[in-house]
This record gives structure tokens, sequence and C-alpha cells, in this order.
């Protein structure tokens, strides 16, 4: 198999992310990773489209992704597939065209991916790691969050996207600041009742996960900040486990300051922190809907996906 490189670019409702690497016999070989918070979605969930203003933030975030990928562009790999999705926030918009066109007038070919499609790609990234394990993958993002069971390796058994996010939890109900203790009462009844059925089912197909995997900013966001880390360390996030009583003093912290005391603490970027605590929200439901104790924390998401998938269909 040559070894072909390819560059992923996946466009969220609050982040933007690149990955670079190389897929061959010898699997993926990163090379790169970019991550830039531009929030495209905001307000989205109230107004059905996006705002100039985040488009145009995603178009300059885009402009850089292209400088960089360009670095990667060798006498050995003079062309590099650049594979561009956008998920929940480019789903529900109704301009959702209109930001497609923008970004393909500056050399961006972006496809809007259903909620299945984004669940498989999450689940084919992440359960990459864990070959062989039955696994119950979680993507909390800003507008959506996916579960996905399966064995790694193996293609999934269930999936659902749910249109739950941190950013839209966090615009439907949480408007004081910090958040009152009512509103995340109403938000946690709103989204344990939305997930409920779906996990119902879950449980009903018979398929029995070993391991939570949560991937995406929410779950890594967890570790960092438990740990204090003034400089995020992606080797130390990624397999970390993490216990229900870990993600509920995190979540303590966060939930009780405003939102100008959550940007400083040590761990959290910055610019997650007005979304941040609707994220643990949905993690701590997600965790007491699935019956789990722990959720190991995973790097690899719908990026590799994405590469693995073109890789595998020879794309």
């Amino acid at each position: 198999m040559r070894t072909k490189r390819y560059a992923a670019i996946d466009i969220g409702t609050v982040t933007c992310r690149l990955l670079l690497a190389d897929a061959g016999e010898q699997g993926l070989v990163e090379l790169h990773r970019e991550v830039a918070i531009t929030n495209l979605g905001e307000g989205v969930d109230a107004t059905g489209v996006l705002k100039p203003e985040a488009m145009e933030r995603v178009a300059i975030q885009m402009r850089r992704f292209l400088g960089i990928i360009d670095e990667y562009r060798t006498p050995e790999h003079p062309s590099i597939d650049i594979i561009a999705l956008a998920t929940s926030a480019s789903r529900d918009a109704a301009n959702a065209g209109e930001f497609v066109s923008m970004l393909d007038g500056i050399g961006i070919g972006l496809t809007v991916i259903p909620g299945e499609r984004e669940a498989a790609l999450s689940f084919l990234g992440a359960s990459s790691d864990f070959i062989g394990e039955d696994l119950l993958v979680v993507d909390i993002g800003g507008g959506s969050t996916e579960i996905i069971a399966g064995t790694g390796g193996k293609e999934p058994v269930f999936k659902h996207s749910f249109d739950i996010g941190c950013r839209r939890v966090t615009e439907k109900f949480l408007a004081s600041d910090p958040p009152a203790a009512g509103e995340l009462a109403v938000a946690k009844e709103w989204t344990r009742q939305a997930m409920e059925p779906k996990f119902a089912e879950l449980r009903q197909t018979g398929f029995a996960p070993k391991r939570m995997v949560a991937v995406a900013g929410t779950a890594t966001s967890v570790v960092s900040i438990h740990e204090h880390m003034k400089v995020y360390d992606s080797a130390r996030v990624h397999k970390t486990a993490v216990d229900a009583a870990t993600l509920e003093d995190v979540y303590a912290q966060l939930r009780s300051v405003n939102l100008a005391e959550r940007k400083r603490i040590v761990g959290l970027d910055p610019g997650r922190a007005s979304v941040i605590v609707a994220g643990m929200l949905i993690m701590e439901t997600v965790m007491e809907l699935a019956g789990v104790g722990e959720f190991t924390v995973s790097e690899t998401d719908i990026l590799q996906g994405i590469i693995l998938d073109a890789a595998r269909n020879g794309k």
C-alpha cells in the first residue's frame, strides 16, 4: 500500500480542527494537529442561520489551515488530499449553502454531513486505539452529541446523533452567570429526557460495552483542568481514565464561578469557557444513562476517522 498524505478538516459548532497525516501500511502517522475556537454555531439554535461574522471567522482560519497544509507538500508528496467536513451548526443552518460557497471560493470543498455519518466516522477514529474491545464512544460537540456502540475495528452495532451540544444547551438554558442551579436542573432534565429513549434502544440490542470512550473538547478539558495543565499535553490526556467523582469535582468548580473567572482556570482554553459547563452537564448525563462509573478520554476521533475512511476507500 502506497503511503498517501491527507489533511482532514472538521468544522464544528465551536471549533475548527485540522489533522495532517500519512496513511500507509504502518497505519496513520500524524504530522500536524491544529485547533481553533471559531464559534460558527453562535446563535444558530435560535435563528436557524449562520452569522456572517461567524462564517468569516471560519474562512480566516481555513486560509491559515491551507497555509499549513502547503508547508507539508514535498517532492514525495506534491499533492495532499484535503477532506473538509462540517457538522451540527451547518446541518441546522438555512444558509449552509452560502457557507459552502464561501469556502469553495478559497479552495476548500466542504461537505456538510448528517449526524449518523458523523457518528460512524467518530467511532472509526476513536475505536482505532481499542481494537477488539466492546465500546461506547461518546462525542460531545457544540451542537450535537453522538453515541456509538460497537467493537473496535468493526462496524458499529448502534449509533445516534442527538441535537444536544454544549453551545446549544448553553444558549437554550444557561442565561445566568454563573448558571443558576434551577437553570442547570432544567437543562439536565431536558437532556436526560431527550437521550433516555435511545439508551433504552441500545440496551435492547443486547450489546454490553465494557469501556466508555469520550472524545472532543469537553472530555479532554476534564483531564487538563484536573491535572492543572498550564500547557496542554496530548500524550498525558490520551487514554486517561476519569471517574465520576473527578468529573463532578471539575464540573462543580466550573459551574460555581462566572465566565471571567472560568477563563482564568488553569487547564481550560479560555475560548471554551462560555460552553464548558453545559459540556460537563451532558457528560454527566451520558454517564448516568450508560450506567458507567468512568470514561476513557481519547485524542483519536473524527479527524482520524476521516483519514482512515478515505484511505480504506482509496480516496
